[in-house]
């Protein structure tokens, strides 16, 4: 995986992207990927995945599934991150 796609450039979009949309509105984790990669954006949904349980798990964002907060690391299927207060203001 190229070094543009690391851990810490995911964290930064995520965090861009939910703050974009503050406290209200979520993103899809596959908008994240699809903005790293477009053509193989699959590829990078576990990494993607796997930064947003750390993120939620530091109190920046919240996973959750039909509108309703779940714990990241057990969540199945389709998920949406939403930013918390601590996360607008900065981790």
């Amino acid at each position: 995986m190229p070094e543009a796609c690391g851990p810490e450039v995911i964290r930064k979009v995520i965090l861009a992207k939910v703050r974009s949309r503050g406290l209200q509105k979520t993103i899809c984790p596959s908008e994240v990927a699809r903005s790293l990669n477009p053509t193989d954006w699959r590829a990078l949904m576990p990494l993607v995945r796997e930064v947003g349980c750390e993120l939620a798990n530091s109190g920046a964002i919240v996973v959750t599934q039909k509108g309703v907060v779940v714990n990241p690391e057990t969540a199945k299927g389709a998920i949406r991150y939403r930013v918390t207060e601590q996360g607008l203001e900065g981790v």
